[in-house]
Order: structure tokens, then sequence, then C-alpha cells
């Protein structure tokens, strides 16, 4: 049995080469001949899946490794009786922690504080609700809006409609990419919908590009200017910090490098890149593989009874986060700058944007392979919960807040 799979995802080889002969190439090369003598086929979200890939092709399985299902065209697979998978939720602690670490770097630049600051979340599913959790933690005013959510709990009274977000400070989207419907999601961030939303206010997306107009957005980020806070940012450039964090774009990999730099943050679509998700995405496609393989045959295509992540992949080849152990001293600081201290210790969220800043002095050919470089030499990002934080001089609150959104404390050893 052959297996194609992405080369980006790890442990790829190792998790899927136990079920067939596994190749690895790049998702954006998989075309209609790599993959026609294919039985199983691997993909992150850059593979478009459909007619055009696998018309006459022997794959009778498809697994994306990733919580998004808009580049696979699930109706065909259904009409083909294609097995199918995704990994939902694999990556959503990545993506919560990716707007505390924005959230806490653009306080510090426009000299606030995220604590009593309001936030809208919208869409409250596998990603938004992790937000909302951490947000909460933080000590933010959250206000929900979730609209099928709603109407599957009609008595719930956190679920509030869009434009009762549109007054909040920063406003974050976690959303499906629909272009039909009655939730339709392509474009819902446009020219109108930004101009509701108050002065100063922050729009945050880590879904999918389209979701946000991007040609309204660089004429909004013109036209707001004057709303926004300009402060110096850690490399010294002068940055605009009350408008946008993107790290989703339309066109990808082929940006709009106006957009970019117009951006407070800028980021490869790598929010959800934790290396903790990445591995949960591979071994939770893989789970469904054997467990598709098992439906058409009566046989585990493995001998072991148990499909988690150590099974997948095994623990010795997961690397310790390299900030396993932190001491953080309290004494004399605000809440907030040991949150912070935490928070871009473990993940430096303001060397991404350096990097993808970069992409404006590159000729425009070159652009669309230097981010999926960006993507693919990606630094292993271990999640807060692979780090136990010594707290000294801090507060129950304090200690409450680096729980609330992922570490983990050790007790102040005496002294």
């Amino acid at each position: 049995m052959k297996i194609i799979v992405d080369e980006n995802i790890p442990f790829g080889r190792e998790a899927f080469g136990r079920l067939g002969d596994v190749v690895t190439m790049h998702g954006r090369k998989m075309d209609a001949a790599a993959v026609r003598d294919a039985d199983l086929l691997i993909i992150r979200s850059i593979t478009k899946v459909g007619r055009d890939l696998l018309e006459g092709s022997r794959v009778r399985f498809v697994g994306t490794c990733t919580i998004g299902t808009d580049h696979v065209d699930e109706a065909y697979l259904r009409e083909r009786g294609i097995g199918f998978a995704s990994a939902p939720g694999c990556n959503a602690n990545s993506v919560a922690e990716y707007v505390v670490c924005s959230l806490l770097v653009l306080a510090k630049r426009g000299g606030y504080c995220i604590e009593g600051k309001s936030i809208g979340v919208v869409g409250v599913g596998n990603v938004g609700s992790k937000v909302v959790a951490k947000c909460e933690a933080l000590g933010m005013k959250v206000l929900q809006n979730d609209p099928p959510l709603a109407r599957l709990f009609p008595c719930e009274k956190r679920f509030l409609p869009l434009e009762a977000l549109m007054g909040a400070d920063f406003i974050s989207l976690h959303v499906p990419l629909t272009k039909t419907g009655e939730d339709k999601t392509w474009h819902m961030a446009d020219a109108a919908f930004l101009n509701r939303m108050k002065p100063g206010a922050v729009l945050l997306n880590t879904c999918r590009g389209a979701v946000l107009d991007n040609a309204a957005a660089v004429r909004w980020i013109a036209a707001s200017g004057r709303d926004s806070i300009t402060t110096q940012s850690h490399s010294g450039a002068t940055i605009n910090t009350s408008l946008l964090i993107l790290d989703v774009w339309e066109g990808e990999p082929n940006i709009s490098s106006d957009l970019v730099s117009g951006v407070a943050l800028g980021t490869p679509h790598i929010a959800g890149y934790s290396y903790d998700g990445k591995v949960n995405g591979t071994t939770m496609v893989c789970r469904s593989a054997c467990e598709f393989l098992q439906s058409r045959t009566g046989v585990p295509p493995i001998q072991s009874s148990s499909m988690d992540r150590q099974d997948a992949c095994p623990a010795l080849a997961m690397p310790p986060s390299p900030h396993a152990r932190l001491t953080l001293d309290a004494s004399g600081r605000s809440d907030e700058d040991v949150l912070r201290e935490a928070a871009l210790t473990v993940y430096d969220i303001e060397a991404d944007d350096r990097r993808l800043r970069a992409i404006a002095d590159l000729p425009a050919g070159e652009r669309g392979a230097y981010f999926d470089r960006l993507r693919k030499e990606y630094p292993q990002r271990r999640e807060f919960q692979n780090s136990t934080i010594t707290l000294r001089g801090g507060s129950v609150t304090l200690a409450r807040k680096l729980a609330g959104i992922g570490f983990k404390l050790n007790k102040q050893p005496p002294t």
C-alpha cells in the first residue's frame, strides 16, 4: 500500500510507515500524476483535494492534519466512496496561546494593561473556546458570538449578535471558511465590518485568510492611521499597534506585501504551528486511517490496541521543551510584566513577525517561495503546558493567571 504524506507533517513517516510504504513530498507538488497510484493521501491545508486531483487515482482515504477542511471537496469524496478525516481541535491550544502572546505584545507597545480590556471572540468552537478561557484568565471582558451555537442552544445568554462586539477593544476571528449559507464567512470582515469597529480597536485573524477582505483591510489601514498608536518595536522599527494582527492571508503564499507592511503583527500562517499541535494532528489522522482500514478489512492494520500520541509518535521522539523550567521573580513587578516574560520566553511572536516582514524586501516573484519556506523551516515551538514555573514573590492572583493561560506552577522552594 502506497501512502503519500506531506513532508511538513511531523512523524509522518514514522506514524504512517507502519501502515504501508510512505512517500513524502511538498504539499503544493501533489498533483494528479503524483497521487495517481497512492492508496492513502495525508495532507495539510496547502493541498487542494477534489476531482482535479483525484479523478482516475486509486486513493481511497484522505486525511488532513488540520482543523480546517475548506481545502477539501468533501462532497466529491463521499460521491467516490473515499474515506476522509481531519484533526479538529489538534492545534486549538497553540492558536489560543498565539492570541495571548499577541495581546501581551501590543499592551507593552501601547503602554496599557490587558486586564479590564474587552475582546469579542467570533466563533466559539475548539479554538475560540480556548481563547475565551485564556482571555478570561487574563482578566479581560470577553464577548462571544457564534450564530450556529446560539441556534443550537437558544437559552445560552452568552452568545451575542455580532453588532454587540463592535465596541470591543479587540475582536478575534475563529470561524471556518464558508462561501454559502446562512453563516457564510468569506469576507465576513469586509469594509463595513472594519468601519463599524470602534476607533483604535484591533482585529485578529488566525482562522482563514479570506474571512478578512484583504483589499479592504489595506484601504482601512490607510484610512484609520489617525486612530492608531504608533510606538517602537523591539527591533526599533515604527509599528502601528492598533489595527490588525494577521496570521492568515488571502492568496497564500503570494500575499500582499502592502498588507504585511501595515499590520501591527504579521506571521506566516503559523499560529497553530506549535510542535504539540502538529503532532496531535498526525496522531488523530493516523488513528482515523487505522480505523478506516480496519473497517474495510476487519483486521487492525497495526498490532497496538491503542492509538494515542505515544503510540503514533513515541515519547522518546518528542523533544523536551527548551523552557521546561522557568523561575520568575515577581517582586515589585506588575502581573502583566511577569505574564509577558513567561509567555514570550516560550514563544517569541515578534521573531515570527520580523521574519515575515522581510518579504517586502524580496522581488515579487520570490515572495511566495519565501512564505512557504518560513512555514517549512519553522522553528520548533512548544506549548505553555510543557513549562513549569517557580514563582518568587508573586501573588495568588498572578499564579492563577499563569495557570489560566496554560503554565504549570511549582511551589516556591523554602529559603
